[in-house]
């Protein structure tokens, strides 16, 4: 009992319309063979089964960020200053949000291939956090001084 409630604490449950339901249907819609049921998808009604397309269109199309921009706008425009700063620099308002997603989807239809990678630059070695391995020589070398400074302090 005590093994099972550490190994699932790090686990999360998964709710209707959580993001993953929507990597989910975009793998779907790109053609991926993924078994799956429309259930979770934004939009879906559990009780009568029916799924609402509009619902979901609104959510990909990004309506939700705007209507949220408007409200954090009327209501704590510091909120509103902190979480959309960067959208504030390239001057997105709520109303061009949609347009916005239209776009980059139309971008990614017309070439849907990722931008090449930056080359490294030549000798570039990455940052590295670990310390280095002392060879033999070093290893007794350290020992010995510890050694002496311990027996200095006696």
């Amino acid at each position: 009992k005590q093994w099972y409630q550490r190994r699932v604490r790090g686990l999360a449950r998964t709710s209707s319309g959580a993001r993953i339901f929507g990597v989910l249907k975009g793998a779907v819609d790109g053609g991926l063979d993924i078994p799956h049921s429309n259930k979770r998808f934004p939009g879906s009604n559990a009780e009568s089964g029916e799924n609402d397309a509009s619902v979901h269109r609104s959510r990909i199309m990004g309506e939700h960020v705007s209507s949220y921009m408007s409200s954090l706008m009327d209501d704590d425009e510091d909120a509103y200053k902190r979480q959309f700063a960067a959208y504030r620099m390239e001057g997105i308002m709520p109303d061009m949000v949609e347009s916005m997603y239209a776009k980059a989807h139309e971008a990614i239809r017309a070439d849907p291939s990722p931008a090449p990678k930056k080359e490294t630059p030549e000798g570039y070695k990455p940052k590295s956090y670990k310390r280095q391995r002392m060879s033999l020589a070093q290893r007794k070398g350290r020992v010995a001084q510890q050694k002496a400074a311990f027996l200095a302090l006696q």
